[in-house]
C-alpha cells in the first residue's frame, strides 16, 4: 500500500473515531469535569493511573493541572501514580505489579478525592485495584476507556462517571482520550477561573 494513503486513512479513522466520541460522549464530559470542579473546590486532589499509553495521559492529565494548560493560573493538585520507578518496582517486586497503583491510592487517597483510572481495555488489573481502594477511601472516580468497558464498568458505582470511547482499536481510543483530558482541562480552568473570550 502507499505510505501516504496509509497515512490518510488513519487521519480518516482518527477523524471518524471523534466524530462517533463527540455524538455520545459530551455529557459524560461535562459531568466529569464538573466532578472534578467540586473535588478541586472542596480542596480535594486527583490522582491518575494508567499502563503505557495511558501512563503517558495520566501523567500529561496531572503536569496541565500542577503546572498550566492554556492560561495563567494557581496551580491545581493532581498525582500521577505512574512517575515514581523506586515506588513502582518495590511494589511490583515486594506485592505484585497489580497492586502498583492501589497502595499508593491507599497512602495518598483521601475522602473528597478523586481517581482518573485510565484503561483502554477495561481490564488492567492494576487499575481495577486501584478503584477498589478509591472505593475504599471515599473517592470518587472517572474512568477512561474504551470497547465495552470491561470488567471495569462492574466495579464502578451510580456517583462515578465512565467515559468509554466507542472504538476497538488501541491507538484510536488513546486518541481519543487525549483529547477528553484536554476538554476536562479546559473545563476545570474554565469553571475555576472564568471563561476566556
Amino acid at each position: 500500500m502507499d505510505a501516504q494513503l496509509r497515512i490518510i486513512q488513519l487521519f480518516q479513522a482518527s477523524i471518524e473515531t471523534k466524530q462517533k466520541a463527540m455524538d455520545s460522549l459530551v455529557p459524560s464530559i461535562e459531568r466529569a469535569g464538573q466532578l472534578m470542579v467540586n473535588v478541586l473546590l472542596n480542596d480535594g486532589k486527583i490522582l491518575a493511573c494508567g499502563n503505557g499509553g495511558s501512563a503517558g495521559d495520566a501523567q500529561h492529565f496531572s503536569s496541565e493541572l500542577l503546572n498550566r494548560f492554556e492560561r495563567e493560573r494557581p496551580s491545581l493538585p493532581a498525582i500521577a501514580l505512574t512517575t515514581d520507578s523506586s515506588t513502582l518496582t518495590s511494589i511490583a517486586n515486594d506485592y505484585s505489579y497489580s497492586e502498583v497503583f492501589s497502595k499508593q491510592v491507599r497512602a495518598l487517597g483521601r475522602s473528597g478525592d478523586l481517581l482518573l483510572a485510565i484503561s483502554t481495555s477495561g481490564n488492567s488489573a492494576n487499575v481495577l485495584q486501584a478503584i477498589q481502594a478509591a472505593h475504599d477511601r471515599d473517592m470518587q472516580v472517572v474512568a477512561l476507556t474504551g470497547r465495552d468497558g470491561g470488567n471495569l464498568t462492574s466495579l464502578l458505582l451510580p456517583e462515578d462517571i465512565e467515559i468509554r470511547v466507542p472504538s476497538q482499536v488501541t491507538a484510536r481510543i488513546q486518541e481519543v482520550h487525549l483529547l477528553v483530558i484536554h476538554c476536562l482541562c479546559d473545563l476545570i480552568d474554565n469553571q475555576l477561573f472564568g471563561f476566556d473570550e
